[in-house]
């Protein structure tokens, strides 16, 4: 293949160098520098095959063979940073870390081909690719403690302080994590990504640990090359948005190896005694463009190309080495041209590898379901003497029954006194007791090792949950208010749901995030308190939505999720409804009609919901109600009203949002031949439209109609009742559809 300016340019440049007097390759390379000269060759044949794959990736993409050129020239100084750890710290590597997955992969006795090979396998999308199996390109490995990361900017960076948090945890707890004791997370990064949203959250979630006394054992790596894409990241930005308390600041030349090194083991050093963050500054230059179909003389001059072209740290490389005495151009030369062509034979051997054939073989790794085994796992409760002393003696089933809010405690409380890697954490929850009082007391049970409270940042607190879970630890955070979600969503759309997928299960993140959600609470009122949105939640693959809407629902469902999460890694959001967290009447005051006894632990196997299994009430044969949440309450309402008028109604909690309930749906459905749902959500977006669609597809023929609430965001005070679904308006469209 033809040779481009960057290649050409290092072939001149290290064709023009003076051979010096051999030397001992065991002593440092540079005087003062703890890399000796066998190492640093090491690491230059590392950084040699981090950019013959890049050039691999372009002549890939021109016979239509591989589909990803976003590579590493330029950056290939991480090598150093890969050098200065450990193989078993965890990783969570920039897709210009290239030279880093190569040394890590040799740190760990794998022979350099095998690194090649992998990165080959991920350019040409195969199925035998190690991490992801063809689904993506990415830098990550289940053997080599790295994590594999798509491509959205910057959104790593909490799940990294989240697993340097768990490893201090996990450790505190005395519970086993996925890592060493004494481990340290790496986090790399590009310049423009410090400007995110995600990154300022890592940044500020380490800085505020570390301000507190917490050990926060994670090194920040920014591979700055001073340009994202187009735009021109200003001079001195990066440092300025490094400098924060408590996190130590290491700059360094990283296209220089052995001043990336030294830079590099000092901050590690840094990490791993003090167990407390360090942002690690690699000034770099990006070569060959941002991806194979940039044009970069479309926004930069021939002179910005030209000096980052003397900047090369593989031409820098070659001079270190060359005059160290420790190669000759003409060997080094020969090295790179034999490289070249077996880097470039590898690669042509990696597009006759198999690919993933079919949509199944593809989704997989989406959301494995075992319901056998999460039936095995969701009833067991701690040993009776441990559970007495979670409880001080008075064990929940013998309380009086309880409304919504009180059993989700309970169930919390059994759920920390049966797996002590689990953590309930969130804003509020610890002292408060949250906000409604749904943790109240935990902390004191449990400890704030345990329980305990977050900053304001819901990005953090998924952060924390997702790094924990990777970690083997069992999250169960609280996001306050179901408005406040979408704050953080991408941790759970781009980072929690995708983790599975990218790694072919071998990295989980098995989580219950507890969310309090919908409208219709009575004094706290306006939207951010009343959000009745979960469309952003339902269309992404593999997520769990449970949605209880009664007090022995919920503590079953609760087990499940946390079953799944531990057996599955399944990522559960569990939307608790704020107006039922306090409601005991169901047809009248006094009746005591939403309130329900705390089952015994020797009923819970009798008592197990499966994941996707809905609740019936009623066995009317004119009309099946379809509804969720608060929608349950108002339609047992409606059709006992119904059913006074002579007309024969059931009411279907679906219990489950995703996935759906579609078998229970049918056959409620074909029982009566007419379904109205109810829907609390809005019109557009709405759950509702799920529900039809399923029933359409399921060849169902009978009549469907569905009451919802209005598009509009919920109001304050009684102007509330204009948009929100009422009990009168179910009644109304069960009327007409009964004809």
């Amino acid at each position: 293949m033809a040779r481009d300016t960057v290649e050409t340019h290092f072939i001149e440049a290290v064709a023009a160098l003076t051979a010096a007097p051999a030397r001992d390759p065991g002593r440092p390379v540079r005087e003062g520098s703890p890399l000796t000269g066998e190492q640093a060759r090491t690491l230059f044949h590392r950084q040699i095959d981090s950019r013959l794959l890049d050039i691999a990736a372009r002549w890939l993409r021109e016979r239509d063979e591989g589909f990803y050129t976003i590579g590493s020239a330029g950056h290939e100084g991480n090598a150093a940073v890969a050098a200065a750890l450990r193989p078993t710290d965890p990783a969570l590597l920039h897709y210009r870390s290239g030279a880093f997955y190569l040394t890590r992969s040799e740190q760990a006795g794998r022979l350099p081909d095998q690194g090649l090979r992998d990165v080959l396998l991920g350019l040409c999308a195969a199925a035998e690719e190690p991490v992801a199996g063809g689904r993506h390109k990415v830098f990550g490995h289940p053997d080599l403690a790295i994590i594999p990361q798509t491509s959205t900017i910057a959104s790593h960076l909490p799940r990294a302080v989240g697993v340097a948090f768990a490893i201090e945890r996990g450790r505190a707890l005395g519970v086993p994590t996925a890592w060493p004791a004494d481990a340290i997370t790496v986090c790399s990064f590009g310049d423009a990504s410090v400007n995110h949203a995600s990154a300022l959250t890592g940044f500020n979630t380490a800085a505020y640990a570390t301000h507190q006394g917490q050990a926060m054992p994670i090194l920040f790596v920014c591979e700055d090359n001073g340009i994202g894409i187009s735009v021109r990241t200003p001079t001195g930005w990066v440092e300025a948005a490094a400098r924060r308390p408590g996190i130590a600041y290491f700059p360094a030349d990283g296209c220089d190896l052995v001043e990336a090194h030294a830079a590099a083991v000092r901050a590690a050093e840094h990490v791993r005694v003090h167990r407390s963050p360090a942002f690690l500054h690699l000034k770099t230059v990006r070569l060959m463009g941002h991806a194979g179909s940039d044009v970069e003389v479309a926004y930069r001059t021939q002179r910005e190309l030209r000096a980052d072209l003397e900047r090369d740290p593989l031409v820098a490389g070659a001079r270190l080495l060359v005059e160290a005495g420790l190669v000759t151009p003409e060997e080094l030369l020969r090295k790179y041209e034999s490289t070249r062509e077996h880097v470039l034979r590898i690669a042509l051997e990696t597009t006759r590898a198999p690919r993933l054939g079919s949509a199944a073989e593809i989704m997989a790794p989406i959301a494995p379901r075992r319901p056998e085994l999460i039936a095995k796992i969701a009833p067991v409760a701690a040993e009776p003497a441990a559970r007495e002393r979670a409880f001080a003696g008075a064990p929940p089933e013998a309380e009086k029954p309880m409304t919504l809010a009180q059993s989700i405690n309970r169930t919390l409380a059994d759920a920390l006194a049966v797996h002590p890697e689990m953590m309930v954490f969130g804003e509020d929850v610890a002292k408060k007791g949250g906000v409604y009082g749904v943790t109240r007391g935990l902390q004191k049970r449990f400890g704030a090792g345990r329980v305990f409270d977050t900053h304001l940042d819901e990005q953090a607190i998924l952060g924390l949950a997702l790094g924990s879970g990777v970690s083997r630890l069992l999250p169960v955070p609280e996001i306050q208010y179901l408005a406040y979600l979408h704050n953080a969503l991408d941790q759970i759309r781009g980072e929690a749901a995708t983790l599975s997928f990218f790694s072919k299960g071998s990295y989980r993140n098995p989580l219950v995030v507890r969310v309090a959600g919908y409208a219709y609470q009575k004094g706290f009122g306006g939207h951010f308190h009343n959000d009745n949105a979960v469309a952003a939640l339902r269309d992404i693959p593999g997520l769990v939505i449970a949605s209880p809407s009664r007090p022995d629902d919920a503590s079953a469902m609760l087990r499940t999720c946390l079953a799944a999460a531990r057996t599955e890694g399944s990522v559960c959001v569990f939307l608790e409804p704020i107006a039922l967290y306090h409601t005991k009447d169901l047809f009248e005051d006094g009746d005591g009609g939403w309130l329900a006894p705390y089952t015994p632990p020797s009923r819970w196997s009798e008592t197990h919901v499966p994941i996707g299994r809905a609740r019936s009430y009623g066995d009317g044969r004119d009309l099946t109600i379809a509804t969720f949440g608060n929608g349950v309450r108002m339609s047992l309402r409606a059709a006992v009203r119904l059913t006074q008028e002579g007309y024969s109604c059931r009411v279907l909690d679906l219990r489950w949002l995703a996935p759906l309930p579609v078998d229970d749906l049918l056959r409620a459905a074909e029982l009566t031949g007419k379904v109205l749902i109810a829907d609390e959500t809005r019109h557009t977006g709405a759950v509702s439209e799920g529900i039809v669609a399923e029933l359409v597809d399921a060849g169902f023929t009978g009549q469907i109609a569905r009451v919802t609430s209005s598009d509009s965001f919920v109001p304050l005070g009684a102007a509330a009742d204009h948009v929100l679904l009422s009990e009168e308006e179910i009644e109304q469209a069960a009327r007409k559809l009964l004809g």
